[in-house]
């Protein structure tokens, strides 16, 4: 495994559709630094889903605190909202 995987991190969200998810949940990764890399996201019926690849590698925080940030501030946004590196990601959903 390259030393790159071992800086991402796989962000999920899921909640009843809002506007401005996208634009809150990428605001919060800019303002510590953290790059998206990949993004998916749709809407089945009413609920909003996306799950996103970031690099943590230029983050100015440490990933448990931008986890409770997500979490805390997604929470007040009725929003479900977790953050974990891919490795693990990957090794939890492996078939």
């Amino acid at each position: 495994m390259g030393s790159d995987k071992s800086n991402r991190g796989i962000v999920t969200v899921l909640g009843k559709d809002q506007i401005g998810i996208i634009a809150w949940v990428s605001g919060k990764l800019a303002e510590n630094k953290v790059n998206i890399l990949d993004i998916s996201q749709t809407i089945l019926q009413d609920f909003f889903t996306m799950i996103m690849v970031v690099d943590l590698s230029t983050s100015v925080i440490e990933m448990g605190e931008l986890a409770v940030i997500l979490r805390t501030e997604g929470q007040a946004r009725g929003l479900q909202v977790n953050i974990q590196h891919e490795d693990v990601f990957t090794y939890m959903h492996r078939v």
